[in-house]
């Protein structure tokens, strides 16, 4: 079995939030928008056109809105919070 290298990105530290909202945007974005075209028009002939259209859309109001989201739980609701 042959060891496939591991891939490493280094970055600085201040960019972890954008980097984090912006794979969790990306992930989210498509599973709702398939989820939701999948119960809304079930499986068709142009699935993945529609996917990829709605996933676009989808994706830029979600990002902006997890970076906000991500900055007001860290900052106002985590920093109240003793973790022990």
């Amino acid at each position: 079995m042959s060891k496939t290298p591991t891939i490493r990105i280094r970055t600085r530290r201040k960019y972890y939030r954008l980097i984090f909202t912006g794979l969790m945007a990306l992930m989210m974005s498509l599973i709702i928008s398939a989820a939701l075209i999948l119960i809304k028009v079930g499986w068709t002939e142009g699935f993945f056109d529609t996917l990829f259209h709605s996933w676009g859309l989808a994706f830029i109001v979600a990002w902006p809105s997890a970076y906000v989201c991500a900055y007001m739980i860290q900052e106002h609701v985590l920093s109240r919070i003793d973790f022990y």
